[in-house]
């Protein structure tokens, strides 16, 4: 027989052999958690006409693939149970083993709902020793993006349980969700978890959400254009540029700065934590390297350690002894390093650490923990350090954003993949979009801040285009308000934060859905606040009422409506519980009265039964109220006697 026959009829029959594999989706593997008391669809690929056979709790269902190799058994409803194993068999036989059946909730959103309980395991160091429930299951799905269009099946992913270490890369509010549920129910709880830091709402949207937006859909037509976004990246529309050349000077000197025998020369004194424009550098983009000689004591010689550095505006490496043991590449992340054994010594210890700021003020966030510590000594790390600047960065061309340039001429498109619409709901969430779930989390908001006002239209679009692909038109949606950042108003002013606020507010008008008032539970100097146990309680109590239909106070008073008698604007809330209350049994504060210019000043206002009643001296024809109205109030006291707050509001 011909050589070339022979070679071609072996890769023929291999390509063949592969494709008549059984294969399932990455998501129904070991350890999965499916939903009760609903048909559950089982998919899968395999050769065209191949027949297929599952069996599952002593049951056996048939399939034959189509022509396109795809092939789908639904098994009828079932109660909470399990572990189970299920068997498919083709050509060849897949098990999946130990399978529960429970609820199965999607969390998405961005940082907040990324942030894994092991970035967090100092608050929450007792809950990671003590986690001991195999029936908390978490799937993490890897970042991924298409912008070409819905991909068929994930990158990866594995179930996990919430049991000792495997506890740690769980969404801490989705963990605290569940662990409330669990406690309600005792069923197996399954949380998919797609969510990515820093993305905005439109890329978790599927096209099908879009049907209004023809700006977004021309844009979503365009990034399927292999052509169009290629060329759109060679005309430097992309933010995937190839590094510059690096001309730092603090690493092409004859020694690196972090070296141990590099001698600085000419440092300047700074002060840790704090800004370099704070202190003497002024409109500085850059890189700035920090040293200081650290004495640490005999007793943590040659020992393991871990180095908190609060934050760090924008990213940093810390070098211990010439020695890299961190990094960070933005800067929301908490700074907390490991220091390996053999590296620490008693007596004079060099710390370097190189920051790089792109864009607004550098350097180490105050109000936060700075210092090395091991199991019994802590050395402080606040005060004055040297710094030295390495780089200066030309200041940034904002005008190269614009739609259009000086000519009038259109840009290139800049073209962040996983930023395009529909891209993260294209690879993280359509490759599952037929398996049954309970409902959905959802926390993110802080990438739209500058959009604030078109935000409820894009939650909308959001929900409404997932019930369309779920095929769910009633699956509960339960989103969290964003929290109070950044400094905080002790004047009535705008803020993009509090219209965001308003616009989730707005959108409870959506059915099937609720909202948690996370106002007193953020950080002034940290995006990523620390406290997630109460947010995913929070929500975990408005799907007990929404999803399981308990009779509950689940949610602080929100704004229904006003009256104008005067100079007095009374307002009704609903969610009312038992009662409103100051928490803090001092007079109501952070409500603010304007009249028809709509310039506000800080109001008097007093709790009437159900009502809260505003005025200023001030404003003789009121016509609107705002409350907390600000990226950060002061102190929001309005609350129900159930302890939960009140959402900022703004009245229409």
């Amino acid at each position: 027989m011909n050589r070339l026959l022979v070679v071609t009829l072996l890769l023929l029959t291999s390509i063949s052999t592969c494709f008549a594999d059984v294969k399932l989706p990455k998501l129904i593997s070991d350890g999965v958690v499916l939903q009760r008391d609903t048909n559950i669809p089982v998919w899968g690929w395999a050769a065209p006409g191949e027949k297929i056979r599952v069996t599952f709790k002593g049951k056996t269902y048939k399939a034959t693939t189509s022509a396109e190799g795809n092939w789908t058994i639904t098994l009828p409803k079932m109660k909470a149970g399990g572990p189970f194993t299920m068997s498919i068999s083709g050509n060849n036989t897949v098990e999946v083993k130990d399978i529960l059946i429970g609820d199965v909730w999607l969390c998405t959103g961005q940082s907040n709902m990324v942030h894994e309980l092991d970035i967090h395991d100092v608050l929450y160091a007792d809950e990671i020793k003590n986690a001991n429930n195999p029936k908390i299951r978490h799937f993490k799905i890897p970042t991924t993006t298409s912008i070409s269009g819905p991909q068929e099946d994930l990158d990866g992913g594995e179930w996990l349980k919430a049991v000792g270490e495997e506890i740690r890369p769980f969404s801490a509010v989705a963990y605290f969700f569940a662990k409330k549920i669990y406690q309600k129910y005792h069923i197996p709880i399954g949380l998919i978890n797609a969510s990515v830091g820093g993305t905005p709402i439109e890329a978790w949207t599927p096209k099908e959400g879009f049907k209004n937006f023809p700006d977004i859909l021309k844009i979503i037509e365009e990034d399927r254009d292999t052509a169009f976004v290629n060329s759109q990246m060679r005309a430097g529309g992309s933010f995937n540029r190839p590094p510059s050349k690096p001309s730092d000077k603090g690493l092409t000197g004859k020694l690196p700065w972090y070296d141990v025998n590099f001698t600085p020369k000419k440092w300047r004194r700074i002060n840790i934590p704090g800004y370099w424009e704070d202190q003497g550098a002024k409109d500085l983009n850059g890189v700035v390297w920090y040293r200081r000689e650290i004495e640490l004591p005999e007793s943590m010689e040659n020992k393991e350690a871990r180095v908190f550095l609060g934050r760090i505006v924008d990213a940093d490496e810390l070098y211990v002894n010439g020695i890299k043991v961190g990094e960070k590449t933005y800067q929301y992340p908490q700074r907390r390093y490991q220091v390996p054994a053999n590296l620490l010594k008693a007596g004079k210890n060099i710390f370097v650490v190189r920051v790089t700021n792109t864009n607004g003020k550098g350097g180490f966030v105050p109000d936060k923990p700075y210092y090395i510590f091991t199991d019994k000594d802590t050395v402080d790390l606040k005060g004055y350090w040297q710094y030295k600047v390495g780089e200066v960065f030309p200041p940034m061309d904002f005008s190269s954003f614009a739609r259009r340039n000086n000519n009038g001429e259109p840009r290139p498109r800049r073209i962040n993949p996983q930023n395009e619409p529909t891209s993260l709901y294209n690879a993280m969430i359509a490759p599952y979009k037929q398996f049954p779930m309970k409902g959905i989390l959802w926390y993110q908001g802080e990438s739209n801040t500058g959009q604030s006002k078109v935000y409820e239209s894009y939650m909308h679009a959001l929900i409404e285009g997932w019930r369309t692909v779920f095929n769910r038109p009633e699956i509960p949606v339960i989103y969290a308000q964003l929290p109070n950042f950044m400094d905080i108003s002790y004047v009535p002013s705008e803020s993009s934060w509090a219209e965001l606020r308003q616009s989730q507010l707005k959108a409870l008008s959506i059915p099937h859905t609720a909202m948690t008032v996370n106002i007193d539970l953020g950080e002034w100097n940290d995006i990523h606040p620390d406290n997630k146990k109460d947010v995913g309680e929070r929500m975990a109590l408005a799907a007990l009422k929404l999803a399981y239909g308990q009779d509950l106070v689940s949610s602080g008073p929100l704004y229904k409506d006003y009256k104008t008698e005067g100079n007095k604007i009374t307002i009704s809330f609903s969610h009312v519980g038992s009662g409103l209350i100051t928490s803090d049994g001092e007079a109501l504060s952070e409500f603010a009265i304007a009249g028809e210019d709509k310039t506000f000043v800080w109001a008097n206002a007093t709790i009437d039964g159900d009502h809260v009643v505003v005025w200023s001296d001030e404003i003789t024809e009121p016509k609107y109220v705002r409350y907390a109205w600000a990226d950060n109030p002061d102190n929001p006291n309005l609350y129900n006697k159930e302890g939960l707050p009140a959402s900022p509001f703004e009245t229409e």
